[in-house]
């Protein structure tokens, strides 16, 4: 079993747009920054780069940048869960505007900002169509979720893994194959690999060896090891997210089609992605395993 932290999940680019308010009741606009990744805050006026500061950024973020009617945050590493900075823009108009700058979560739904549009007029055309869209992309979203979520209630995939995740090994088809161990940036890993009648299966038990940083899995993927062909898997986790210090379990399902191709079996990649959209674990699961 291998990490291979350079790599990312592919995701369309986080642009989401936000409607200044002078209601008091209005709490400060958040941004959701990450390591080594750039944030572009794009405002319809020119910003006033002398006006323009953070506080308590130091050996947290790289210096702000402006150019224009932009302000560019880049964050040296993730900042911890319990850490925020404040951010103040003046626009050359004298207008001011305040934010937070908060790291990602770990939930499902977190993001990422990789550009916030400000509109300060929430009336006008470009503020209401950049609302509209991002409203329009939350509901494909929900929607694309909901229809998963009715597609695993009747998997027998879905179902083998959730059995594998409590423990009930007994009540599944599975064998044991081999371990495999692995620790990489944060966690402690091992995986289980089983074997069956058309299908195979794969157990890790995650300890998150972070003091501060939950840890939770974003996504799961098979791919051919010859083309790069994604298959379809199912997977289970025993906690949404697992705290510092704790460990959780992740069953993986995968049947006996992913692992072939033009008629032919061939080898798999599994591999893991956490919260943040980085790949954690790359194991390769050989045909021998769902063998009838």
């Amino acid at each position: 079993m291998t990490s291979a932290a350079p790599a990312r999940e592919t995701e369309k680019p986080a642009v989401r747009p936000i409607l200044l308010s002078e209601h008091p009741d209005r709490p400060t606009h958040r941004v959701y920054v990450k390591g080594q990744v750039v944030t572009t805050l794009r405002f319809k006026k020119a910003v006033d780069p002398d006006k323009t500061k953070m506080i308590g950024w130091e050996g947290r973020l790289e210096p702000l940048a402006v150019v224009r009617n932009k302000v560019l945050l880049e964050p040296i590493h993730d900042l911890d869960s319990d850490e925020a900075i404040p951010l103040a823009v003046t626009l050359v108009d004298g207008t001011e505007v305040a934010f937070l700058l908060r790291p990602t979560g770990h939930e499902t739904w977190s993001w990422t900002d990789q550009q916030v549009n400000v509109f300060e007029d929430p009336k006008s055309f470009p503020a209401m169509h950049g609302a509209l869209m991002r409203a329009l992309e939350e509901n494909d979203s929900l929607t694309e979720e909901n229809a998963r979520y009715r597609k695993e209630e009747n998997s027998e995939d879905h179902a083998l893994a959730a059995l594998l995740t409590s423990g009930a090994l007994a009540q599944t088809p599975f064998k044991l194959a081999r371990y495999e161990d692995g620790q990489d940036d944060g966690i402690d890993i091992r995986a289980t690999l089983y074997k069956g009648k058309g299908k195979a299966a794969v157990v890790f038990r995650v300890r998150n060896l972070s003091s501060k940083q939950p840890w939770s899995m974003k996504s799961a993927r098979i791919l051919t090891v010859a083309s790069g062909r994604e298959r379809a898997v199912a997977a289970r986790s025993s906690l949404a997210t697992i705290a510092p210090g704790e460990s959780g379990v992740i069953a993986i399902v995968a049947d006996r089609s992913a692992f072939m191709e033009d008629g032919k079996p061939t080898s798999v990649f599994l591999e893991l992605y956490r919260h943040d959209g980085l790949r954690q674990v790359l194991v390769q699961l050989d045909p021998d395993l769902v063998a009838q």
